[in-house]
């Protein structure tokens, strides 16, 4: 287990959400560390006891630290279990954050907008039930609350393009004509036909993040354009984060296999399979697999975020677009520094409090505008 995935776990097992085998994974690697100078747990990681002898541990650990942070008690707790199971020398920069209410901060007055294939915008309406017509004034989708669905039956004989464009601070849904399912996360596009055609391959284009359950069609692959890079399946579930500001576009695979292709010729190519991410570096052109926990990267669904090996600067732009706020950093020092946070349905507000008992940042707040200092 590399150390992504024990956080996710341990995340997990701290909010009671942990399966019975999860749990198994956890004593496993907990006592992995403790086979030369510790006391090994048997059983579960539940009993009074039990955690009695993981937190002894911690305190033996923390002392040996040179604390050169002041920690809350509570971001303490949770980092230092962090610090024992993982059995490093130094401290892992890691949020814990518990759940509660979602609630934005002074959020933009932006809409879901929908481009027609003339150019011409429709405003979506969240939570409608409407029909989607062309120019002609026939109907080529049903809105459905929070969900576009494209009719497979539409009359067109060419391929027409609808772009999707879901603001900050929003999601969306989208049935496309063949069944595939699409869901938008915030500051996120999506072109793609309002009919796929026979005989032609089923292509869209992305700019941002989105989850696909493709359906399956092996004479139509289907091929997502993102950034460069060139996703291609017949059947699967996979998930894409190509926003324009990170440094790589991220593939993670749940379900079937996806080929990896650089969109300029002889960049070369690699096959995903499932449970594994593919990252495409947008300036060196390489590739990269790894093995991970896939519920890190489809969190965002249930609105979490969940953020591993990040910039300051980075964990601040997905905060603009999840809470739809725009956020100035004048922290330059820790611009370049990399995080792991985990914010599970916390307000804005809790989340900045959080910020700065635990990395000393000032902030002040201006209706949607938010300066760190």
């Amino acid at each position: 287990m590399d150390k992504e995935q024990f956080l996710h776990l341990i995340e997990k097992h701290l909010s009671g959400k942990t399966t019975h085998e999860e749990e198994k994974i956890l004593l496993r690697y907990y006592n992995s560390f403790q086979k030369n100078d510790g006391e090994e747990v048997e059983g579960s990681l539940g009993s009074d006891d039990q955690k009695k002898v993981i937190l002894d541990n911690i305190h033996k650990e923390m002392d040996k630290e040179d604390k050169r942070r002041l920690w809350t008690k509570e971001i303490l707790k949770y980092a230092a279990i962090g610090i024992l199971l993982l059995g490093s020398g130094y401290f892992f920069k890691t949020i814990f954050i518990r759940t509660g209410s979602n609630v934005p901060l002074g959020p933009r007055e932006n809409s879901i907008t929908l481009e027609m294939e003339n150019g011409s915008t429709k405003l979506i309406s969240e939570g409608a039930t409407i029909n989607i017509k062309n120019t002609e004034g026939n109907i080529i989708a049903n809105q459905n609350g929070n969900q576009l669905v494209y009719d497979n039956e539409a009359d067109s004989e060419e391929l027409v393009y609808n772009t999707l464009r879901v603001p900050y601070g929003k999601k969306f849904n989208l049935l496309l004509s063949d069944g595939t399912k699409a869901r938008l996360n915030s500051g996120s596009s999506l072109k793609y036909p309002v009919k796929f055609l026979q005989g032609m391959k089923r292509r869209v284009f992305l700019t941002g993040e989105v989850f696909l359950e493709v359906q399956k069609d092996s004479a139509h692959p289907f091929i997502v354009n993102a950034d460069n890079l060139n996703i291609q399946v017949l059947g699967t579930k996979f998930n894409v984060n190509a926003y324009p500001e990170d440094e790589t576009a991220d593939v993670v695979l749940v379900e079937g296999s996806v080929q990896l292709r650089g969109a300029t010729h002889g960049l070369g190519s690699i096959l995903l399979k499932p449970g594994f991410k593919g990252s495409y570096n947008k300036k060196t052109h390489d590739f990269d697999t790894r093995e991970v926990l896939t519920g890190i990267y489809t969190s965002w669904m249930e609105g979490d975020l969940v953020f591993r090996n990040m910039t300051f600067q980075n964990i601040l732009k997905k905060l603009e677009r999840h809470y739809a706020v725009v956020i100035i950093n004048n922290n330059n020092k820790l611009s370049l520094e990399k995080f792991n946070a985990s914010f599970t349905n916390e307000p804005l507000i809790k989340v900045l409090e959080n910020l700065k008992a635990t990395y000393g940042i000032e902030f002040e707040i201006d209706k949607n505008q938010i300066t760190i200092y």
